[in-house]
């Protein structure tokens, strides 16, 4: 009998792009919407039976399964030498209220698909292969988001997420007891060698510029403001244009300075003005008081500086010529996160390797990844959602964009791993 040369085998190697897509689809039942979307919040009964059912398909690929005390799950194929700390990919299975099919739910199910096909195939890794759900990453039911790989890297404690509490006064450390997945595990004592994250893109970037897989570079950093503009209300008809002090129009125009901030700051500038709360918001009453936010985002912290001071400098030139105060106070800030180029290079590799169109990209969303890039190396791999839609029960992607990017993650993870030779 003729066998294949182990490296020929290796190169050769492909995910089972219909499993995947199938199994996406059976774990999308779970909470499924009239749109087509799922809503599987945090902690909930559907939660529960969304973790069975992962749970179940772990175990059914010979993994054994972890759960630490925020409900993190980490899913273990073993390796040769299970000492050496696990390659390790995941991300979320809860979703928004409307959300969709594969924001979160790919990387978990990728993982698992990766761990299939080194069944399938026969291929022991050197290293441990895991796969990761992390705990209430939406943010939608508790806060805060990103709650379980959070806790995880220690960016806040466990009882400060026991602690939150939904909307109808639910605690996260009831709920977690409610459905049974609350562990023993200490987060955070858990050992990663590497971590990887596959995931929709969520913005129209890839789609665009007609590429399969984003090579993920970092996430972008994020400084959110209120701002406010304070006048004085007036009647409209009487006073005149001369001597109005109109909260709105200098808040306006330093709105569209937040948007023209991020123009000065490319290619990652990010500016946005999502709030705006008029005061005394009435038809014939000139504007007084003005609180709008301001979402500032870039690709380094230098640069989130840098359009920090942008931004302020013009606020202080529109109220010197105004004659109206305009406060900005910091409401959160987080760092942007490079990744490591070890992974990111891994990713590249693979992409050449397995001949997918590919380019450069960033993340100007948060995800898992971040927090595990303080503790690991770690990377991402994006590909293309339609319109760049998410967070929506529309959301949308193509299966082969679906089984590409699983097979650019079984790629890396396989070089980070290492794979025992006959």
């Amino acid at each position: 009998m003729k066998t294949t040369p182990l490296p020929e085998k290796i190169a050769g190697l492909r995910v089972n792009g219909q499993r995947l897509w199938d199994s996406l689809m059976e774990l999308a039942q779970i909470g499924a919407t009239a749109k087509g979307g799922v809503c599987r919040l945090t902690l909930t009964d559907l939660d529960k039976q969304g973790r069975d059912l992962v749970s179940r398909w772990a175990r059914e690929a010979g993994m054994t399964i972890t759960i630490d005390k925020i409900g993190n799950g980490f899913l273990r194929r073993p390796g040769r030498n299970n000492s050496l700390p696990p390659v390790m990919t995941g991300s979320h299975i809860d979703t928004q209220p409307t959300g969709g099919k594969f924001d979160g739910n790919y990387g978990v199910l990728a993982g698992i698909e990766v761990v299939r096909t080194l069944n399938d195939a026969g291929i022991e890794t050197e290293a441990p292969i895991e796969v990761a759900w992390w705990t209430n990453e939406e943010g939608s039911r508790f806060v805060p988001v990103m709650m379980g790989s959070g806790v995880f890297a220690k960016a806040f404690t466990l009882d400060h997420a026991y602690a939150a509490t939904d909307t109808e006064g639910k605690t996260v450390k009831g709920e977690l007891e409610r459905i049974g997945y609350i562990g023993d595990e200490e987060p955070g004592d858990h050992p990663i060698g590497s971590y990887f994250e596959t995931h929709i893109e969520q913005g129209p970037v890839l789609e665009d510029n007609a590429k399969t897989i984003g090579v993920v570079t970092g996430v972008l950093g994020i400084r959110w403001y209120d701002c406010v503009v304070t006048g004085m209300e007036a009647h409209a008809g009487p006073t005149p244009m001369a001597l109005r002090k109109d909260a709105l129009q200098v808040a306006a125009r330093l709105m569209q300075e937040v948007v023209a901030c991020a123009h000065r700051h490319p290619p990652h500038g990010r500016g946005t003005v999502g709030m705006v709360n008029v005061h005394p918001n009435s038809r014939n009453v000139i504007p007084g008081r003005v609180k709008f936010s301001i979402d500032l985002r870039n690709a380094s912290d230098a640069l989130c500086d840098a359009m920090d001071a942008d931004i302020r400098s013009v606020a202080a030139k529109l109220s010197a010529e105004s004659g109206l105060p305009i406060e900005i106070t910091p409401v959160s800030a987080y760092p942007a996160q490079p990744f490591h180029a070890d992974c990111v290079e891994a990713v590249g590799r693979a992409a050449e390797k397995l001949g997918y169109s590919h380019m450069q990209a960033v993340s100007g969303a948060g995800h898992d990844a971040v927090y595990m890039a303080r503790l690991a190396p770690a990377g991402m791999i994006f590909i293309p959602c339609k319109d760049g839609i998410s967070h929506n029960e529309i959301e949308d992607a193509k299966p082969e964009h679906i089984e590409a990017g699983c097979n650019v993650l079984l790629h890396a993870m396989l070089e980070r791993a290492g794979v025992v030779r006959d």
